[in-house]
């Protein structure tokens, strides 16, 4: 049955229309038929409806024709808007036609218990569920509370380049590409150009793909993933931990005002999200071992902490936990030197509570010159390829902090979800490169 398209609505915005014949376009999520009345889910990218079709009350085309849907068919629906506290969203529609605009043989992704490699190798579809919709919505918003807390600070957002011959991490996780018969890699980060914009503008960020070669299949981990990275002047490292508190505080609270109802699709525990504000509980690398060392962990001072050792710091906190000044061979080169304790660096890791781990690295910069190139040289690092980052050294250094926040694993925290992958829509893995 031929379906007009007059009064073409959103279904989130049915409720300005009780009472009225409206049409919608949507997909078809589930059918089901009791007798003579039966029900139509349909999605449409802005909220989801339950449509009532009453077989008296239509013609036979228009049943048969709700017999045959499948699940993802394209339908076009007109109906009369009907006020039900009991539905979805609080409306329904009570269906006058239906018309199939693209049909959905053999949809693949069914209602049953599907394997992860099957359900990432059609990624490109399972997208479309609700919960996976939720996350990437929640995702959607807390990119758009990052921009937003930055703007309102006056911030000055810098776009960096992905194709870089600079190392910013580690050698080892390194994509390698030639780039003109030249060696180019994909950026780990885009922390070193920030720094180059600060004194121009004193607070700048960036917000885009970063990309690690890290050899790792564990739920934490991508090898392409969204990183912001807001660099300062003048800013200590104290300075420094301020800032990340406020930011983390704010896009928990950006989630929980915009997102309330995706959380509630995820099954999130919102009551221990609603507690995390400034400030955070802070303990330095040497106090975290003390307590790592009652807890039965082996690690040794000069180690970097792994993924137990911060579970394990994390099992008496709700609120997110600074762990600050590391030893000066666990983390980068640029890391500025502790005045008070030339063994350690003026840094932090900012980790998550309930066992999501570090979302923040951040550290106070190295802005003495020589200093910076005798640790460029310990590393072994090119030096001529940070001729011009030593630049910002030799022609008015200053001191200036900055860090960087993960997106993927801060909105896996946020969600309550336990695996990074489903954190952005198409996740790319050791092992995993389509679609």
């Amino acid at each position: 049955m031929e379906v007009p398209s007059d009064l073409l609505v959103d279904i989130n915005k049915l409720g300005d229309y009780v009472g009225e014949v409206v049409t919608l376009q949507g997909w078809v999520e589930t059918t089901r038929g009791h007798g003579k009345v039966a029900f139509v889910v349909a999605r449409d990218g802005t909220g989801t409806v339950q449509c009532v079709l009453v077989r008296d009350s239509v013609d036979g085309a228009t049943w048969e024709l709700y017999e045959s849907l499948n699940q993802e068919a394209l339908v076009s629906i007109k109906g009369k808007v009907k006020e039900d506290v009991r539905a979805p969203g609080g409306y329904e529609i009570e269906i006058h036609g239906v018309e199939l605009l693209a049909p959905a043989d053999d949809y693949p992704i069914q209602p049953k218990e599907h394997g992860v490699e099957f359900l990432l190798d059609h990624r490109h579809l399972w997208l479309r569920s609700a919960q996976q919709r939720a996350v990437l919505r929640v995702r959607a918003e807390v990119s758009q509370a990052i921009n937003d807390f930055f703007y309102t600070r006056e911030f000055v957002r810098i776009d960096t380049p992905i194709l870089t011959g600079a190392i910013g991490e580690h050698a080892g996780t390194l994509f390698k590409t030639d780039y003109f018969n030249e060696t180019a890699y994909l950026a780990q980060t885009g922390q070193l150009y920030v720094e180059a914009a600060c004194p121009a503008f004193q607070k700048v960020y960036c917000f885009g793909p970063t990309f690690r070669a890290e050899k790792s299949k564990t739920r934490r981990h991508l090898t392409e993933f969204w990183m912001v990275e807001p660099e300062v002047a003048f800013a200590d490292s104290d300075d420094n931990m301020r800032l990340q508190e406020e930011f983390v505080s704010y896009l928990v609270e950006r989630a929980l005002e915009r997102c309330f109802d995706e959380l509630q699709v995820l099954e999130r525990e919102t009551g221990k999200l609603e507690d995390i504000c400034p400030p955070f509980p802070r303990i330095s690398y040497t106090e975290a071992l003390e307590i790592l060392k009652e807890k039965g962990s082996n690690t040794e001072w000069g180690m970097d902490l792994g993924a137990t050792d911060e579970a394990a710091l994390m099992e008496d906190h709700d609120l997110p936990l600074f762990v600050y000044n590391y030893p000066k061979g666990a983390k980068a080169f640029y890391m500025k030197e502790n005045p008070d304790d030339v063994d350690t660096v003026l840094c932090n890791d900012l980790l998550a509570p309930e066992g999501y781990g570090e979302i923040i690295g951040g550290s106070q910069r190295e802005d003495d010159l020589n200093r910076l190139i005798a640790r460029i040289r310990e590393e072994g690092l090119p030096e001529q390829a940070y001729a011009w980052y030593l630049d910002l050294r030799r022609y008015g250094s200053f001191p200036h902090s900055g860090f960087g926040l993960g997106l993927e694993r801060t909105v896996a925290w946020i969600t309550g979800r336990h695996h990074i992958r489903e954190m952005i829509p198409f996740p790319r893995l050791m092992n995993r490169l389509y679609p």
